[in-house]
This record gives structure tokens, sequence and C-alpha cells, in this order.
């Protein structure tokens, strides 16, 4: 039997875009990309350096399946072969209108959490440690609870011994090496290392495969139950105020004597 590992993956807008581009829409609390521009979302950074860690498992000589998950309203199935495209085997979306402009953790592990017991069986589910859009890291926790697994948050390696895996698991000062039994949920970090280029030849076999597409009521999901309302969503303003104080004379002394002043009636100091 092949080991069976979930790479979750997320469309996200291009974080290398000029701000110019972007745009908040206040009535649907969500952020777009200016339709002038012009410019193709992208596959999740931290993702992409999931769909590695789960190249490098095969690479280290196990039987691997790499099965790539994502959720979401809509999807360029361009940007999303990528993780295809790179040496994962399949691809399943979960793709309803119903999650256009979602951005509660809850909901999207309960949805991707549906996804993988319909793929069951799985031995691991890897997971970039956090989303470039939203920056939550909360998905991966969530869908470790609800799938009742263990699972090792912001990892620089993941290997597979004798049943269980074994990481290491970033810390501010180094790293600390965890293992859990399978199955478990594993989130990377950039610390694994620069995600592979996809060669031609991939490219060619990821053009020739289809990914399988899923509905909410395909998971049984009738009602998103969302938690979090998102009351708006806008771009602070920024004021600042500049006040110059200067002592008589331009005495320095007496500058420094009444900025001391100044700043007890504002209670600063």
């Amino acid at each position: 039997m092949p080991l069976n590992i979930v790479a979750m993956v997320k469309q996200v807008l291009d974080p290398e875009v000029p701000v110019s581009a972007y745009r908040i829409d206040r009535q649907k609390k969500r952020v777009e990309i200016d339709p002038t521009k012009k410019i193709a979302p992208v596959i999740n950074g931290f993702d992409e350096t999931a769909v590695e860690a789960a190249l490098r498992i095969r690479e280290a000589g196990h039987d691997v399946k790499i099965t790539v998950l994502s959720a979401g309203a809509s999807f360029v199935t361009d940007v999303m072969k990528k993780a295809l495209s790179m040496g994962s085997d399949e691809m399943v979306l979960v793709q309803d209108p119903a999650l256009e402009g979602v951005s509660d953790s809850t909901v999207t592990a309960r949805v991707l959490a549906g996804a993988i017991k319909k793929l069951s069986p799985f031995d691991l589910i890897i997971a970039g440690r956090q989303a470039s859009d939203w920056d939550n890291a909360q998905v991966p926790l969530g869908l470790a609870e609800l799938l009742g697994v263990p699972c090792i948050p912001v990892t620089r390696k993941v290997e597979i011994q004798n049943g269980d895996v074994v990481c290491e698991r970033v810390i501010p000062n180094g790293y600390e090496v965890v293992s859990a039994p399978l199955p478990a949920v594993v989130t990377v970090s950039n610390e694994l290392g620069q995600p592979r280029y996809p060669t031609m030849r991939n490219i060619m076999a990821a053009a020739r495969k289809k990914p399988q597409t899923w509905t909410l009521a395909d998971l049984g999901i009738t009602d998103l139950a969302t938690k979090l309302t998102m009351l708006d969503l806008f771009i602070p303003e920024k004021q600042s105020k500049c006040e110059i104080i200067q002592g008589d004379d331009n005495n320095p002394v007496d500058a420094a004597r009444k900025l001391a002043l100044r700043l007890r009636e504002t209670k600063l100091v």
C-alpha cells in the first residue's frame, strides 16, 4: 500500500504585484486585483513548499501517492496545475459559489476535512504554515482537530520513520525534533528550502491530467455555519502631526526643558 499524502494548496492573490494593483471592495468586504491590470492569481508560496516536502518523502525511497487538495469559489486551472507539474499525482478541487469571500478558518477547515474523509484513507496531510492573503495560520490546526489526528506546526524537515512522521520544528533559537504517529497533519515553513521548478516532462504530464471537482453537496455540507462576521475591510488612514519645540534664543538646554514639560503634559513620560 502506498503512503497517501494530501498536500493542501490555496489559490491566492499574487503578493508580488504592486500595491497600486489592489483595491478594497468594502461592500463585498474583500481584496481584489484591479481588473484592468489582468494579473493572474498564484499558489500560496508556503503551499508550494508543502508540495516540495511531499515530493522529498517520495525521493527518500517511500512508495507515495500525492493528492493536491484545495477549496474555493473558483480556480484558474493553469495556476493550480503547477502543483501537478511539480510532480504530484492527482488534484481534487472543492469548488462551490458558496465559498466566495469566505474568510472563516473554521468553515474552511470543515470543508477540507469533509473532502479528506471522502479521499480516505490518508496517512499524512502537509500544508503551508499560513496563507499569504489572511496570514491566519489556523486552518491546519482546525483540520487536525476535526480529523482527530496530531499536528506538528512550522517545520523545516519532514521524514517518515517506522510508521511515524518525524519533523524538525522551527523554534526561535533553532529547531527541535518532534515525532507523531500517522495519520497526522504537518505544516511546513520556508526553512524547508526552495520549492523545485516544474520540469518540461512534468508540465506535459500535468496538462493531460484533469482535476477532480467536488461541490459542497458532494461532501454532504448544506450549511457553512459561518462563525466569523467581517464588519468592515478598509485601508487605514495614517495621520501624523509634528510639533517643533525650540528654546529661547535657540538655547538647546531651554529646548530640552520645554520638551520635557510638553512630554509630561501629554503623559508620555
